[in-house]
């Protein structure tokens, strides 16, 4: 049934709100058969629910309520507690929240590793992405402990065994993000994808392996969550239309790093440290087109593990895990005063 939004009627000098209505209401409303004139139905168009505008415009059901909410779809109203919007309505854009060109964060992040400053935004980064990547991958290190490990080169007294591939691959994953802050301008491509996987799993009981080529293309299959990847002899050709698919242009809006990172998880290039590579590169295509980085914390993997599982069907759990991500990182800048 087509759902009208009247926005007032004039009878004389008078006129009455009268909000949303049926369009049995507006028939029985005609039906009394007042002039012509002293009538003024502004009935704008059919309204679909947020629902069906979420499917149409391929985002999730929150992200549209939350447009509505913000304004930024107008017309929209509610009914009850459903919004209704204009079937014709504009799709907002997007507003990536990007970084201001001056004292940018890429600039700061630079200047404070020059300086080895502690305490600043590149201090935070760094504890805050390595604790909660490595976590979402089973490292069983305390946030004090990453903490300790960066600021004093030391862990800490434990009262529990302590793995030592933990406390490896969370020093290399301090050196990885250094890597991305120097590299953050250039291109993206096959050698820096490959040599942040050879910095991250570098002296590792992995690379004592014969059969795990660190900083290269795994040699066996592997699988993520239960489910196939892509088979090994596939992997450099994918890898190469990937990368040119991506690098067709010069700047890329924060879907776009979303849909790369998506991507190159389905691949599944390395035989291990796949999860922490591919958002490592989300952190330096970020700083590379000014975009507030996303931090995926360890508390909102199974969002961030079902964004990545559905996003052929609905992209609007990943890219909304993301934005939450982002929200995240704009409160560490709000806090070191970065402009954004």
């Amino acid at each position: 049934m087509p759902f009208f939004h009247i926005n007032k009627i004039i009878t004389g000098r008078n006129w009455y709100s009268i909000g949303s209505l049926s369009y049995e209401f507006l028939s029985k409303f005609c039906f009394y058969k007042l002039p012509v004139n002293d009538i003024i139905l502004s009935v704008n168009m059919k309204y679909l629910k947020s629902q069906e505008i979420a499917k149409l415009w391929n985002l999730s059901d929150r992200q549209v309520r939350t447009y509505c909410s913000e304004g930024r779809i107008p017309d929209a109203f509610l009914n009850g507690k459903t919004w209704m919007i204009p079937e014709n309505a504009e799709k907002p854009k997007r507003q990536n929240r990007q970084i201001s060109s001056r004292r940018n964060l890429l600039f700061c992040l630079k200047e404070e590793k020059e300086h080895q400053l502690h305490g600043g935004i590149y201090h935070k980064l760094q504890i805050e992405f390595t604790y909660n990547s490595n976590h979402i991958e089973g490292s069983q290190l305390t946030h004090d402990q990453t903490r300790m490990i960066f600021e004093t080169n030391t862990i800490g007294v434990s009262t529990k065994a302590t793995n030592i591939d933990d406390i490896v691959e969370t020093a290399n994953h301090f050196k990885c993000i250094d890597y991305v802050i120097d590299s953050a301008n250039k291109k993206l491509n096959e050698s820096f994808i490959k040599q942040l996987h050879y910095i991250l799993k570098q002296n590792t009981s992995d690379s004592r392996l014969s059969w795990f080529k660190v900083g290269d293309y795994k040699l066996m299959p592997n699988e993520v969550g239960g489910k196939e990847t892509l088979k090994p002899e596939k992997v450099k050709e994918e890898m190469d239309k990937l990368l040119e698919e991506y690098n067709s242009k010069d700047k890329h809006p924060i879907e776009e790093i979303i849909d790369f990172h998506c991507r190159f998880e389905c691949i599944h290039p390395f035989q291990d440290g796949n999860g922490r590579v591919g958002r490592l590169i989300m952190l330096k295509e970020c700083l590379k087109n000014n975009i507030v980085p996303i931090l995926i914390k360890d508390d909102f993997k199974e969002f961030y593990y079902r964004g990545l599982s559905e996003y052929k069907y609905e992209r609007g759990y990943l890219i909304d895990t993301c934005l939450h991500g982002q929200d995240i990182v704009k409160s560490f800048l709000d806090y070191f005063r970065i402009k954004y």
